[in-house]
């Protein structure tokens, strides 16, 4: 006989949790897994639905909380998250349908921990931290230490997830994030880039740091190794539009390093020969957009519909 309850307090919801209760807010994950036959539904299931307090994007003196039950439409569309973690935007309004994006959530997206997530390659590029609570207290953790293989996690038996910490934006800094499609709705990412760029805030245009991560090209969201130092020292260059991107020779060199760096699988989906060309073209693409987005440019979320980025080869 399954139970299923409805937890009225976070302190409530941990204690289920602990007793070996499943936490539940869009159940997204859950259904389509049990309906799929990959997974039967969880004989103990406790709903967040009713915890208000986990629904909140709270701005805080070091940048954002975000709770673990705030939905990708919100994300897509919440102020604070587009100024300063766009990235985070852009795949969010790219997770499924539109009633998927109403009701998932990005702490169901964290726990799942598909390589083909979405919300994983920006919370990687944006140092994002895992909040796990539990009767005992909480700790924060790296997306690296919490992601340990597909659909498995570092996180302890009654620990949840339940918020994101996203620190402030350093300044003159852009995120973006892109995914090859081959179609607009409902589809899971074949490849995508996250990045973000720092240019120099004296405003010559030079890239000081940068990160990329990228999407379903390994058993987990995986970051490469080195972008930081290919990216210095490049400079944005305008183009004919009087749009701003980062000269070629760092972009390919970028394009290189990703697709060297990832190991991906053959699927009904793809090959592994083609994601691998693909994600390289990702993160060229995610690394162009984040430039532009730093050096001030308008990119609206998400960037792979407003500039058909994630399209066309």
């Amino acid at each position: 006989m399954r139970e299923f309850r409805f937890a009225e307090t976070v302190d409530e919801a941990l204690a289920l949790v602990a007793d070996g209760f499943v936490p539940m807010a869009g159940g997204t994950d859950l259904v389509v897994a049990a309906r799929h036959g990959k997974a039967p539904l969880p004989d103990r299931v406790v709903s967040l639905q009713h915890l208000r307090e986990l629904a909140v994007i709270e701005s805080t003196d070091n940048g954002l909380l975000i709770g673990a039950i705030v939905t990708h439409a919100e994300l897509m569309g919440a102020p604070d998250v587009v100024g300063a973690a766009t990235a985070l935007s852009d795949a969010s309004a790219l997770v499924g349908s539109p009633s998927t994006r109403n009701v998932g959530t990005i702490g169901g997206n964290i726990m799942n921990a598909s390589p083909a997530m979405d919300t994983g390659a920006p919370l990687v590029v944006l140092d994002g931290q895992i909040v796990l609570g539990s009767t005992g207290g909480e700790r924060q953790v790296s997306p690296a230490e919490l992601w340990t293989g597909p659909g498995s996690t570092s996180a302890m038996p009654g620990e949840m997830c339940t918020a994101v910490s996203l620190p402030s934006p350093p300044p003159a800094s852009g995120s973006a994030y892109v995914r090859l499609e081959y179609r607009r709705a409902m589809e899971i990412a074949v490849v995508g880039a996250a990045a973000r760029v720092c240019l120099d805030p004296d405003g010559s245009g030079r890239v000081v740091s940068a990160s990329v991560a990228l999407t379903a090209v390994a058993p987990t969201i995986i970051e490469v190794t080195g972008a930081s130092e290919i990216l210095e020292g490049a400079r944005l260059m305008p183009d004919d539009s009087g749009a701003s991107a980062i000269d070629g020779g760092p972009l390919a060199a970028i394009a290189r390093a990703a697709s060297d760096q990832a190991t991906p699988i053959s699927d009904l989906r793809a090959s592994d020969g083609y994601r691998r060309h693909c994600v390289g073209v990702m993160a060229r693409r995610a690394v162009e957009a984040a430039a532009r987005r730093a050096g001030g440019a308008t990119l609206t979320v998400p960037v792979n519909r407003s500039t058909g980025m994630g399209v066309s080869l």
